[in-house]
Parts: structure tokens; C-alpha cells; sequence
């Protein structure tokens, strides 16, 4: 598994435990894990340590220092990037993902910069929610599309998933 399952990108988030939590994830599914500064916590060695995350070295998160950078270093073509938000009607499941697209998140506060949802104004996914209801836990989020992704690469057989239940592609 050379090349990354998805490439998740998280645009400046601000919760060290939801990044923690998506970093988890990217390790579980074979994905890589793209941090847009600023950021609201610290991830040295030492911090990492401290809080436990025994995981992280192995993850090998990449920081950016803004979203050109991120965009650059990802490689992933304007019809290979999938934006979430809120702020549009297009449900996940609609979005073709295929393997090595780019899933990109807000910060927890406020989502997304208007300048991204408006460039890519035809990129924009979300999650359906009951009426009234605002957002899903950014966390959450990323583990949901991460597995609507795998379960669209398997089925159409571009990965699959072994006798012993875990997730293979060449």
C-alpha cells in the first residue's frame, strides 16, 4: 500500500482531540493526513508524547504552511477534490470518490474560507442532517466520508476487503 488510500486535509483546525481522532482514522484506513496552518495546538514530538498519541510517528501527518502549499504537495486534480460543508445541498454519496482523491475539512468554528467554497462551488458535498440540526462533529465527519469512500472503491473493486476483514489495494 505505497500510495494513500485518500488524502484528508484538514484546513486549519483548532481541537487537538478531533485531530487526534481523524489521525487515528487516516492510520486505520491507510490514508494520509494533510494539516493546513495555523493550527490550534501543538504537534511536536514532545506534545504528542504527552498526550498519549503513540500513533502519531507512524502517521507522519504533513503541515502546510496555507492552502496553495497543500493543494500543490497533494497533487490531486480540481476534479479529484471534495469539498465539505454545510453550505451546500450535494450529499456525499452523490461525490464519485475514487482512491488517492483529496477530502477536505474546515476548521471546527467555521468551516471552510469563502474563497475555497466559492472556487469550487461545484466540488461541494455534506452530510444530510435532521432539520435544525447545524454540523456533525469534524471527527466524525472525516471518519464517515473516509468509509463512504472505502465502500465506493470496494465496490466497484478497486480495493478490497481481505478474509480477515481489512481493507487491501495494491
Amino acid at each position: 500500500m505505497s500510495r494513500p488510500l485518500l488524502h484528508i486535509v484538514l484546513h486549519e483546525p483548532e481541537i487537538p482531540n478531533n485531530t487526534g481522532n481523524i489521525g487515528r482514522t487516516c492510520i486505520a484506513t491507510g490514508c494520509a493526513l494533510h494539516l493546513i496552518r495555523p493550527l490550534g495546538f501543538d504537534t511536536s514530538e514532545k506534545a504528542c508524547r504527552r498526550a498519549g498519541l503513540d500513533y502519531w510517528p507512524r502517521l507522519r501527518p504533513t503541515e502546510h504552511a496555507d492552502w496553495p502549499s497543500c493543494q500543490s504537495a497533494v497533487g490531486a486534480r480540481r476534479d479529484r477534490m471534495w469539498f465539505f460543508t454545510t453550505k451546500t445541498r450535494r450529499p456525499v454519496w452523490d461525490a464519485d470518490i475514487r482512491r488517492g482523491d483529496a477530502l477536505i475539512f474546515g476548521k471546527e468554528t467555521k468551516g471552510l474560507p469563502d474563497e475555497l467554497l466559492s472556487e469550487f462551488a461545484d466540488r461541494l458535498v455534506t452530510f444530510p442532517m435532521a432539520p435544525g440540526e447545524r454540523s456533525l462533529n469534524l471527527a466524525t465527519a472525516v471518519c464517515a466520508a473516509v468509509y463512504e469512500g472505502a465502500r465506493q472503491m470496494v465496490s466497484r473493486g478497486e480495493v478490497r476487503v481481505d478474509d480477515s476483514g481489512r481493507l487491501v489495494w495494491p
